[in-house]
């Protein structure tokens, strides 16, 4: 039993359904185009099911952030999107004025309407309470034409905007069906998941990970932490490692070493129970070179795990029966150091374990890589919601569904 509503407890039939969706993705700077993604894809499942519910289906969506390169109209969402849903679908430049009112009373069972990107109203990244929102124009306007609300936009969840929580306020609510598997699936790997539980941390953002491992090690979650990227190098400097001068400075021009002391304090704490590299790779003259850590200062940048570090943590992975992966081990971009990544994220795949992947990077070398995704027990949409969960931070999204599903239910 869920302590939200889902797509299953509500009637959508000749309802008017605002639904929350997630398709913020990647925008090439130069020309401005939108790359494919599995927020779009994904998303479409949900817009399917509600029209086949014979819903009238309002979709809420927003691109990139005020004064960003990336903040966009969502003309070419609503191409990829009518590319699938054909003819009962369309589009309308504008959010809660008259044009957008209109659409919305005209919607036939069954159809979709996309709005213009909501974040080109100001009013819907100010952070504030549900109830505050929803006194708000923006959620007033919206919610006297609409009879249900659907939150499906997860990668969002951690943020407590308008249209992320304010509707949610208002109007009878659910999670879509990614925010219910999210939901799900984050939950198992937090509460009572299956043990031994592994954390597999890599990548170039070490901040996010800091904070996923204090949480996991004060709640006793985590029994063993398999690090790389440069989370894996400040371990390896907390240890008094000499990775050489190119590598030392990458992590200072990076203001990656203001992280060393949170990093050591992690290693008085549970040191055991954490695992560091006993090998690494750089590149010298063109070629690859690996040196175990008693050979270090490396000659060039260390860009990725060494052979005899992946097959340790292979072995760890192969006994794991709940693992939360984020992070690449190295540089796969380049073909010289994908070896890592690829040789740890085909062994979690392949494993008997529960796997939560999260991590735009992680899931961007999943595809280049061509790793089978369908190994994986779950990969996560979400970054910075799916990082504050870890993290033991609240997601406002959810409280609102929560609080939702508690009046609906009284």
């Amino acid at each position: 039993m869920h302590d939200f509503l889902t797509l299953d407890d509500l009637d959508f039939e000749d309802k008017i359904v605002l639904l929350r969706v997630d398709i913020n993705v990647p925008v090439d700077k130069d020309t401005k185009k939108i790359s494919e993604s599995k927020r779009i894809s994904e998303s479409i499942t949900t817009i399917k099911e509600l029209a086949d519910k014979k819903a009238k289906v309002v979709v809420l969506a927003h691109q990139g952030r005020a004064g960003d390169y990336d903040f966009l109209p969502l003309d070419q969402h609503a191409d990829a999107l009518k590319d699938v849903l054909k003819e009962g679908f369309d589009y309308v430049d504008d959010t809660i004025g008259i044009a957008a009112r209109e659409k919305m009373k005209s919607l036939q069972s069954g159809e979709v309407l996309l709005l213009q990107n909501i974040r080109f109203l100001a009013e819907e990244t100010l952070e504030l309470p549900p109830e505050a929102h929803a006194r708000g124009i923006l959620v007033r306007r919206l919610s006297s034409l609409a009879d249900l609300f659907v939150n499906d936009a997860f990668p969002s969840a951690h943020r407590s905007h308008a249209s992320i929580v304010g509707l949610a306020a208002t109007l009878p609510s659910a999670a879509g069906r990614i925010m219910e598997k999210e939901l799900l699936y984050d939950r198992q790997a937090i509460m009572n998941p299956e043990h031994p539980v592994v954390y597999i941390l890599g990548g170039g953002k070490p901040d996010d990970n800091i904070e996923v491992l204090k949480h996991g090690f004060q709640k006793s979650i985590i029994d063993r932490v398999l690090s790389s990227g440069v989370l894996g190098l400040l371990f390896m400097v907390a240890r008094e490692y000499d990775l050489g001068k190119e590598t030392v400075n990458f992590l200072r021009n990076k203001g990656h070493l203001e992280r060393l002391q949170a990093v050591k304090d992690l290693l008085i704490k549970y040191g055991p129970h954490i695992d560091v590299p006993v090998d690494v790779a750089y590149k010298l003259n063109g070629e690859r070179v690996e040196i175990t850590t008693k050979e270090l200062p490396a000659k060039g940048l260390i860009e990725d795990i060494g052979k005899g570090t992946t097959q340790i943590y292979k072995a760890v992975i192969e006994a794991a029966k709940t693992m939360v992966v984020k992070g690449p081990p190295g540089v796969y971009e380049d073909s010289d150091f994908e070896i890592g990544t690829k040789e740890i994220l085909e062994a979690i795949s392949k494993s008997d374990g529960f796997s939560l992947v999260g991590g735009g990077h992680t899931l961007s070398a999943i595809e280049a890589l061509r790793i089978n995704e369908r190994g994986f027990s779950h990969i996560s949409l979400g970054g910075g919601a799916l990082i504050n969960y870890l993290s033991g931070r609240r997601l406002p999204a959810f409280e609102a569904l929560q609080l939702a599903a508690k009046r609906y239910k009284a």
